[in-house]
């Protein structure tokens, strides 16, 4: 929706941005990711979205917040579309789930169990929350590159924070435990809230989206999380990197 020319939401316009678009949730690390941008400038703020602009490569790329949850994270994707951006990596916090999966790791998402309400208003439930698979590989070959202990596979999205946190004092604890019970014995790596809702309306739209996340602890084992100093900045990293790949092999196949 336009309002005075620009988006409703992102207070940007067709022309602000170019195709390549990083998506933290929270606003207080736009800047820290625009950092990596060659001449990074602020151009909006409103509500939980601030957009920097920038160049990698000699090519222009993006950050934009998208806040917390699935309905604020689709409005942000919906409104960059609509200015030209085709190419989207989330990035973003998550709590490890499987055994293997530990504090510090970075994993890369192939696909997210929709177990969130805004991915449902886009597709029905039996289509799947898949990456795009130029991503996956992009950020694949990321992780090796900055040689980070990294993981790739399916991970969970879901709209309660504290439902997973401590889901024994939920109204369903017995469903969400279940859940929680059986996403484990699949295989699921992480847990987070935004992912599904991305890819669904990526797909939904035509364009491509990838997610690496950063793992502050493992969910089942760590009781005092021993969260290391650089964690959040690993799949910044891998993020970058992977745009600088997408930027290559964009251009080697025009």
């Amino acid at each position: 929706m336009i309002i005075d020319g620009k988006q409703m939401h992102l207070h940007i316009k067709k022309g602000d941005i170019g195709r390549y678009v990083i998506l933290p949730g929270d606003p207080g690390r736009c800047e820290k990711i625009a950092a990596y941008f060659d001449q990074p400038q602020k151009i909006a703020s409103n509500r939980e979205y601030t957009v920097f602009t920038g160049t990698l490569d000699g090519v222009p790329v993006a950050v934009c917040s998208t806040g917390i949850g699935g309905p604020s994270a689709a409005i942000a994707l919906e409104e960059l579309v609509e200015c030209g951006a085709d190419t989207f990596i989330r990035v973003g916090t998550s709590g490890g789930i499987v055994d293997e999966v530990s504090g510090g790791d970075v994993v890369i998402a192939t696909a997210a169990i929709r177990q969130e309400g805004t991915s449902r208003e886009y597709l029905p439930i039996e289509f799947p929350a898949a990456a795009s698979f130029p991503v996956v590989s992009a950020l694949r070959d990321a992780a090796v590159t900055l040689g980070l202990r990294h993981h790739i596979g399916v991970i969970q999205s879901k709209d309660s924070f504290y439902g997973e946190i401590r889901p024994a004092a939920q109204a369903i604890a017995d469903e969400l435990l279940a859940k929680w019970k059986a996403w484990k014995a699949a295989g699921a790596l992480t847990s987070e809230m935004e992912t599904a809702a991305l890819f669904i309306a990526a797909q939904v739209l035509h364009v491509r989206c990838g997610a690496v996340l950063n793992v502050l602890w493992n969910a089942d084992n760590d009781e005092a999380p021993s969260i290391p100093p650089d964690a959040a900045e690993r799949g910044v990293r891998t993020a970058v990197e992977a745009l600088r790949i997408l930027i290559r092999e964009d251009a080697a196949a025009k």
